[in-house]
């Protein structure tokens, strides 16, 4: 189990539990739908299992299995500045902590590093009289102006900065980010330099991540406009939860599943599921299912063959799985879809990966491949949980657009 090692009490410290998938903006979100027990068994039904809550809103989310992200104006640093306001923020945290369904404190999105010591006071002072549950922040992606993050730089310096100055200033037990990457026209060019620069903060700090990716268009009646926002498909959703899984990540956000001024989405404004919300009922449970095996081991390694967008690593001649036919090296153009495979390795030791999950980065065409590795292979079935019964010199795996498949070396 990874956690935060900031914790002044480590047996009561916060710890991730199961894989995390979640949504920004719906049910429960402040501006948004109440949460009630309609919206939230749709939400349980779909494998979402951390939700977003009011105080008055943590029984129903409790009546389904749900974890709640509770929301509330008192969540602020001006509440540690006057006597009175300390007092009733105390009185919030008694109400709260012992609830069932709490799980995180919901404090800011976005801020620049401006903005670090005073959020920064407020999560020591949750984690002082609550440390059981997370105060959650959400942080700017790469590609955020200089001035949005409060750093100099290059884009990778100033973002590397960025996410120094978020750990040493407010020690998170999590990171957090958006990066949202299909336009009309294009596939913008920070998705995967996100998902490296945060896996790689990731391992030097211990912390898990989570990463919110894009589920809607913000930009409605524009779909002639070539750098407006576009509505993914559920293929394309398949391939965002599968690269978090690939980067390490132990968690995943759906940006948005209901709100006011977006189209798309996961549900529409009287509650129905769109085509996206019976997408993701699979891929949260498949999420789940690898995050979970993943869970226990560490990132070791990620690769890509075929295409090389900005962030990756290509795959090195003596890497120790081959695939058959081996993956053509394909030219990356700027605002053009990722090709290619990924291959990342996990294990107990980083030195010595056990597992390997093999990702389909074209969300537009399926591929099938013969993988063979320095052992016995076993594949694991994320639909039922289970490895298979039997291990195979090689095994072949038939990826569809976006997915990927859990392998291990039979022990």
């Amino acid at each position: 189990m990874i956690t935060s090692g900031y914790s002044a009490d480590p047996e009561n410290a916060w710890r991730i539990g199961a894989p995390i998938v979640s949504y920004f903006a719906g049910p429960g979100f402040p501006g948004g739908s109440e949460l009630n027990d309609a919206s939230a068994q749709q939400l349980a039904e779909g494998g979402w299992n951390l939700v977003w809550c009011r105080e008055k809103e943590l029984d129903v989310l409790t009546r389904h299995g749900l974890r709640g992200q509770l929301t509330d104006p008192i969540l602020n640093p001006d509440s540690l500045e006057k006597p009175e306001s300390r007092a009733a923020l105390d009185a919030f945290i008694g109400r709260v902590r012992r609830h069932a369904g709490l799980y995180a404190y919901y404090l800011t999105d976005e801020p620049g590093t401006t903005l670090f010591p005073a959020w920064g006071k407020l999560v020591a002072y949750l984690r002082e009289h609550d440390p059981e549950h997370l105060a959650y922040i959400n942080l700017l992606p790469v590609g955020a102006t200089n001035e949005q993050l409060g750093t100099t730089g290059n884009v990778v310096d100033a973002y590397k900065a960025y996410l120094r100055q978020y750990v040493d200033l407010v020690r998170p037990a999590l990171l957090s980010y958006d990066q949202y990457q299909f336009k009309n026209s294009c596939d913008t060019s920070g998705y995967i330099q996100n998902l490296a620069l945060m896996r790689g903060k990731a391992m030097a700090t211990g912390l898990p991540f989570i990463n919110i990716v894009q589920a809607c268009s913000w930009h409605p009646g524009q779909s002639a406009v070539p750098m407006a926002s576009r509505v993914p498909t559920g293929n394309e959703m398949r391939y965002l939860a599968y690269t978090t899984l690939a980067y390490g990540a132990q968690g995943i956000s759906y940006y948005v599943y209901s709100y006011p001024g977006h189209v798309g989405g996961i549900a529409l404004a009287d509650g129905s599921p769109t085509p996206l919300y019976h997408a993701l009922k699979t891929i949260n449970r498949e999420f789940i299912a690898i995050a979970k095996e993943l869970q226990p081991l560490k990132s070791a390694e990620v690769f890509h063959a075929g295409m090389q967008p900005p962030g990756a690593t290509p795959v090195p001649a003596d890497f120790r799985f081959k695939v058959d036919p081996p993956v053509p090296a394909i030219d990356y153009v700027e605002g053009g879809r990722v090709q290619g495979i990924s291959f990342s390795t996990f294990g107990a030791d980083e030195a010595a990966p056990t597992h390997l999950l093999v990702v389909n980065l074209d969300y537009k065409i399926k591929q099938t491949i013969r993988l063979t590795g320095p052992s016995m292979l076993e594949v694991f079935d994320a639909s039922t949980r289970e490895w298979s019964a039997k291990a195979s010199p090689y095994i072949d795996l038939q990826l569809a657009e976006g997915e990927g498949k859990l392998v291990r070396i039979h022990q």
